[in-house]
């Protein structure tokens, strides 16, 4: 029995080969030579899995990480076209509301007059005409779109106020057509630097007016100029202020929404 140490009778016959003939030399070398590949093919095998698993990613993972990419991208484009439509409908009332409450773009502001009671006392405070003031001259002017059927003029040319003082005007509006139309009335202050002060307690704009085929309407306008303009600066030197209404023809769109038609 050959000793404990040799693991196999091929490597007590390699620690043998002082002592084996030379035919059984070039036996022990050819079965060297047979063994030799088995355990590079072995390591080769082992190299190339190595190799397989730190390779670059296949044409199907690439294809995935490219859709969830695409993805991405769409839901952003999506997010991004949904808030401009929600912003699109909400800037028009939005506008409105901020140019009534401020004066910006000469829109006068919109009176408070039915609110809390200290604004209501306030308001009131400020419906006291300035009797030590001149007089300011409030002049009118009223137009229509190309596209709006209507005759739309103001019923007086002038009026002369003081500030805190109260002033009704109106203007007549008639259907030409020979069909019911609906108008939207925008309004504006020059020089626009008053409109701050130009204060409205009842006012057709921003409202939907049906007129019938052939119908005239009286429309009325309630205002007093703010007694805080005769301690601007700015406002010094200002003496006439004109109040100007454009009527627009207008139609409900499929949401339900009423818009202007724009003209020709």
């Amino acid at each position: 029995m050959p000793p404990a140490r040799y693991r196999s009778l091929l490597d007590l016959a390699m620690s043998r080969t002082a002592y084996t003939c030379n035919s059984c030399s070039r036996t022990l070398l050819r079965q060297r030579a047979f063994f030799r590949p088995q355990q590079q093919q072995s390591r080769l095998v082992q190299t190339s899995q190595r190799t397989r698993q730190n390779a670059a990613p296949n044409m199907a993972e690439v294809r995935r990480q490219f859709d969830k990419r695409n993805e991405n991208t769409i839901y952003y484009t999506l997010s991004i076209i949904l808030g401009t439509v929600a912003l699109s409908y909400g800037s028009v009332p939005l506008y409105k509301t901020i140019c009534q409450q401020t004066g910006w773009g000469g829109q006068p502001i919109q009176s408070s007059v039915h609110t809390s009671p200290s604004e209501e006392e306030d308001i009131a405070a400020k419906l006291t005409p300035v009797t030590s003031s001149r007089r300011l001259r409030i002049t009118f002017q009223g137009s229509t779109s190309d596209v709006l059927p209507w005759k739309f003029t103001p019923q007086q040319r002038e009026v002369r106020v003081l500030p805190g003082e109260t002033a009704l005007a109106f203007y007549t509006a008639t259907n030409k057509s020979d069909e019911d139309v609906i108008g939207v009335a925008t309004y504006s202050v020059t020089p626009g630097q008053v409109a701050p002060y130009f204060s409205k307690i009842q006012c057709f704009c921003f409202e939907e007016q049906r007129l019938n085929k052939g119908e005239t309407v009286d429309m009325p306008v309630f205002f007093y100029i703010d007694p805080e303009f005769l301690k601007d600066p700015a406002m010094k030197g200002i003496d006439t202020i004109t109040l100007n209404y454009t009527f627009f023809k207008a139609k409900y769109d499929k949401s339900g929404h009423l818009s202007p038609v724009p003209g020709m």
